[in-house]
């Protein structure tokens, strides 16, 4: 919980308790001899990268375990508050009532005792830990007296059984208990964050409470706590409540950054969130700008070996200063995957649920008890993503390794190995990446963990051949990433030529079996076929062009048996069920079919040539359009580079009917799939002089034009597709 982030009815009770209160000053005691060290700093141990499954259900996060985590190598959960906590129904039930406690008993919204327990050895069984995030700083606010989570009444001050008056800080520095001045140490901590009654943690009573509450949590198979709003607690506190912890649980303290508090004096008692990494790293992704990231300790408050990092968390997503969340989507994804894969820190990755209100709680049933999990039912799942989860296993078989073969061409590409176990790169430019990196690696055929998963010794992406120099020619799709590692080998050995399988026994193959895998996005119902010169492609008739499989989306992949030595040229093509076809708008692809092998692959991206070398006998680059006829319309490929804000989305508009006819409401809507480039292909009339710009428009409808004059082209009559990219203005 940050003190940025208010909640809004504490904060206001705050205000009308501001007048009339006394003045005296709270004078702290002098730990005395019931001071105990703090245990060694624990270590996170190789399997570190922790999810934070924010606002989860137990039964749901024991599920994620089995079915997710554990698979895929995640080490552990950090979990909400587990303990008994306000129930604010007349406010909708937020997400921040769990952080007010009522009592330590384990009931909570997410769950009993009980389904707690479960969870953590369900977790355990599939090799993931559980950290609890524990709220030992305070209890409620003044706004919050009634009935916890539990059944307990309390007032403030008041929690029967547990604390009375006396247990709280009633500093009245400011006319009334709460922090005025953020700059003045013993206001922070001493006085009470947006009136939330303060636990006099300097107290031996109150620190054997909070000792035997966390204990109570190791018990039952807890291995480590993130200590939520720890700045405010003095360092010597802390000790004292964490010296008595059994076992050896790994610690990390939530820890704002500013004048008064320089994070690194906590580092001595537990690791500590680095809130300056989701600023770097996420202005960085946000503004495809990844060259500087090759000195990233160097910008950061703590040492690697003290630092929990994030890109955003359930506090920064709502206060607005992560400058990257689920919201940004694939530019969130990369962002967290280079989290895994650049060496700084613990990692921490955040699962989220959606919201547009920050003070909203989770899915949820009318009496606020948490709904299950169900992914994309108001449950936005990013640690499943492919580039992340993936990237988790890339993290563990690195751990410890350094970075060398840095490269970035340009300031919105990156690529990195990590010792010679495995290497990354990242594109944030809106093309793709085609370059021959030097990786450091064993010889052999790896699997693309960024696009696929490796199982079984398959691999379900794309994949890449190092050769015996270390070296590996690879396009990296526009806004995509790189990751292979020695754990995820298709095969020992590189293969000769283009990913070629040499014939058995040296002997001469009649057909060749042809892997075509093109990383293509498509719209709803659109499916990717490829087209050719010879007859096992069609013939150029798209009527019989050879399907694709969408299985590892968006990498299409179709393997057809053709002529050894035949040399053909092709191109990849979309279709709609209702027979809309849209072609590449490139040069021909043209290969020929190798000789001294019996399997090739050719991996490569929509509407980039890839390397392919024009034959001196090849054909005109344009499409051919069926039979050879005119084209009847022309596939028209609009995009533009934009950027929006939360709620806006791009299109396009203009002087025909394909384009609306300037109405508003009938603006063809563009795909953010690669966002910040925005992207249709839209059927128009050959050989039409029209003009067009582009338009953003939010839910409400509020429309948004670029500015003037009017974008004017002309369709071609030949070929049937076209390409108009734009930068908004």
């Amino acid at each position: 919980m940050s003190r940025r982030n208010r909640p809004l009815a504490a904060a206001l009770a705050s205000l009308l308790l501001a007048a009339g209160l006394a003045a005296a000053v709270a004078a702290r005691p002098t730990p005395g001899p019931d001071l105990v060290p703090a245990k060694a700093d624990a270590n996170p141990g190789n399997r570190d990268v922790i999810v934070h499954l924010f606002q989860w259900p137990w039964a749901s996060i024991a599920s994620e375990c089995t079915s997710v985590l554990g698979p895929k190598g995640y080490g552990a959960v950090q979990v909400s508050p587990p303990q008994e906590h306000v129930v604010l129904g007349g406010q909708g039930y937020p997400w921040w009532q769990d952080y007010q406690p009522v009592s330590y008993q384990l009931v909570s919204r997410r769950g009993d005792r009980a389904a707690f327990a479960n969870m953590i050895t369900t977790c355990h069984n599939a090799g993931v830990k559980i950290y609890v995030d524990a709220v030992v700083n305070h209890m409620t606010g003044g706004a919050s007296t009634g009935t916890g989570s539990a059944g307990s009444t309390y007032s403030q001050y008041n929690y029967p059984g547990i604390y009375q008056n006396q247990d709280f800080h009633h500093c009245g520095r400011n006319g009334n208990d709460d922090i005025v001045s953020w700059g003045d140490r013993w206001e922070v901590q001493n006085c009470e964050l947006v009136n939330l009654s303060d636990l006099a943690t300097e107290s031996s009573y109150v620190r054997g409470r909070l000792t035997a509450y966390l204990n109570d949590l190791v018990s039952l198979g807890v291995d480590g706590f993130r200590v939520d709003a720890a700045k405010h607690m003095p360092v010597a506190d802390l000790q004292a409540i964490l010296g008595g912890v059994s076992g050896a649980p790994y610690v990390f303290h939530e820890v704002i950054e500013d004048s008064a508090f320089p994070p690194g004096e906590y580092a001595g008692i537990g690791d500590v969130t680095e809130f300056r990494y989701g600023d770097v790293v996420g202005n960085a992704f946000r503004d495809a700008n990844l060259s500087n990231l090759t000195n990233l300790a160097s910008q950061m408050a703590l040492s690697s070996g003290d630092a929990v990092n994030f890109i955003d968390n359930h506090d920064t997503q709502r206060n607005g200063r992560a400058r990257l969340t689920y919201k940004d989507g694939q530019t969130h994804a990369l962002a967290q995957a280079f989290s895994l894969a650049y060496p700084y820190g613990t990692p921490q990755l955040m699962s989220s649920f959606t919201f547009t209100n920050p003070e909203a709680g989770p899915p949820a049933a009318s009496n606020g008890t948490t709904n299950q999990v169900t992914c994309g039912s108001g449950w936005e799942c990013e640690h499943r993503r492919t580039v992340v989860a993936n990237l988790v296993g890339f993290h563990n078989a690195v751990n410890g390794t350094g970075v060398g073969n840095w490269t970035s061409p340009s300031s919105s590409r990156i690529g990195f190995s990590r010792g010679n176990i495995g290497y990354a790169a990242f594109n944030r430019d809106g093309s793709a990446w085609s370059t021959t990196f030097s990786t450091g690696l064993p010889a052999g055929v790896y699997c693309n963990v960024a696009t696929g998963d490796f199982t079984a010794g398959a691999c379900s992406g794309s994949t890449v051949t190092v050769n015996s120099s270390g070296q590996a020619t690879v396009s990296v799709a526009g806004n995509s990433a790189l990751a292979i590692y020695t754990g995820a080998m298709v095969s020992s050995s590189p293969q000769p030529s283009a990913s070629a399988s040499p014939s058995p026994s040296g002997t001469a193959c009649t057909t060749v079996a042809v892997t075509f895998e093109s990383n293509t996005t498509t719209t709803t119902g659109q499916n990717v076929y490829v087209a050719g010169s010879i007859a096992q492609l069609g013939s150029w008739n798209t009527a019989n062009a050879v399907a694709m499989s969408s299985a590892a989306y968006p990498l299409w992949r179709v393997t057809v048996n053709l002529p050894a030595g035949a040399y053909f040229e092709y191109k990849y093509i979309k279709k709609t069920s209702s027979g809309t076809v849209t072609w590449e708008s490139i040069a021909n692809r043209n290969h020929t079919v190798p000789t001294g092998a019996c399997a090739v692959t050719y991996s490569e991206t929509w509407n980039v040539t890839g390397g392919t070398t024009p034959s001196p006998s090849a054909s005109p680059s344009a499409s051919p359009s069926p039979s050879g006829t005119a084209c009847a319309s022309i596939a028209a490929a609009f995009s533009v580079n934009a950027t929006t804000v939360w709620g806006q989305n791009v299109y396009v508009i203009g002087s025909v009917p394909a384009l609306g006819s300037w109405n508003t409401a009938s603006a063809v809507a563009l795909s953010s799939a690669a966002y910040p480039v925005w992207a249709a292909t839209i059927n128009l009339p050959p050989g039409t002089t029209f003009t067009y710009k582009y338009i953003k428009k939010d839910a409400s409808g509020n429309v948004t034009w670029e500015s003037d004059p009017n974008r004017s082209r002309t369709t071609p009559t030949t070929p049937c597709t076209t390409t108009y990219a734009d930068t908004w203005r």
